[in-house]
């Protein structure tokens, strides 16, 4: 809030105020002492480019006033924070149109879930479920293949804190040889879902229908570049599965795990050559097969969702 009357300067209209009131004042009083001659084109970058405060619209006219170059410098990085976050609240209103729709509808608990971890030649594959209140918006989640590591690990927390409810799950490597990894990526998901703390009361899945679901579902196409929620699940699985493959790194080394997660890429498969497959190899897998000497399997069934998954009778 403004200080009272007498206690601080006259906030001219339109000013845009910074959350802090110490920083409010600084920088109105710092504005009116010949507009912004007493702050260096230094100090106002970090404050309103680096520190990415809101710029006081008397800060903005000052330096919209002075032909230096740093000046108009100043102005093209704010406008162009301005212009993202404009960007980034169209893409999230585009990414809750599922979500919407299902909450003016009168739905309250909707999950999205997701899975990560279907083609590594190691480990397990992971599934995520996440419910969110209505309304959240969280700027930067998306698809978890869309992001780097260390952003995905900065939005897991973010997301966990704002979710009502969110579970993680797994399906393990002798699920993954005896059902295939088909199968049992629904059955991490379907576990995802059962091991939530709150009920969800509809579904929004990535790109498949889950067999067996009591609870409505809608499947939805690269749904993890469509929905905020099945995004938010995707980088929960993946951070999960990510953090579980580092531990199993101590246990198996010399494959790499902790670097590349077990995906097949060509460090991990020359590590396969030389130490032979391991406990957490999966055997389903073609190039885990050949090193063990093992002859190829016939192909898997089709995936078919006229029939129920063949893993339907497993508990959650």
């Amino acid at each position: 809030m403004p200080p009272p009357m007498g206690a601080g300067p006259e906030i001219p209209r339109g000013t845009l105020l910074p959350a802090s009131p110490r920083r409010w004042q600084d920088d109105v009083v710092s504005a009116r002492r010949s507009s912004h001659a007493e702050l260096s084109l230094a100090d106002l970058r970090r404050r309103y480019v680096d520190e990415e405060r809101p710029l006081p619209a008397t800060v903005e006219a000052a330096l919209r006033a002075d032909d230096r170059a740093g000046a108009r410098a100043i102005l093209e990085a704010v406008e162009r924070r301005r212009y993202a976050n404009r960007a980034e609240g169209q893409r999230l209103r585009t990414m809750l149109k599922y979500e919407m729709a299902l909450w003016d509808g009168g739905t309250v608990h909707v999950a999205g879930v997701d899975e990560a971890g279907m083609s590594p030649l190691a480990g397990p594959v992971a599934a995520a479920a996440v419910i969110f209140p209505r309304g959240a918006r969280l700027p930067g989640v998306d698809d978890s293949k869309k992001l780097d590591a260390r952003e995905r690990e900065r939005l897991a927390p973010v997301i966990r804190e704002t979710a009502l409810a969110w579970a993680v799950a797994f399906a393990e490597v002798e699920e993954i040889d005896r059902l295939n990894i088909y199968w049992a990526g629904l059955l991490a998901m379907r576990r995802a879902i059962a091991a939530l703390a709150r009920a969800p009361e509809h579904v929004l899945v990535d790109g498949r229908r889950l067999r067996g679901l009591t609870i409505p579902q809608q499947p939805i196409v690269k749904g993890d570049a469509k929905s905020l929620s099945i995004a938010a699940a995707s980088i929960l699985a993946k951070t999960a599965r990510d953090a579980r493959m580092t531990e199993l790194d101590g246990a198996y080394p010399g494959y790499g795990f902790a670097q590349h997660k077990g995906y097949p890429v060509r460090a991990h498969v020359v590590a396969l050559r030389k130490l032979g497959a391991s406990d957490i190899h999966r055997r389903s897998f073609a190039p885990v097969r050949e090193t063990l000497g093992l002859p190829p399997l016939p192909p898997w069934p089709e995936p078919d969702d006229s029939r129920a998954d063949p893993d339907a009778c497993l508990t959650a």
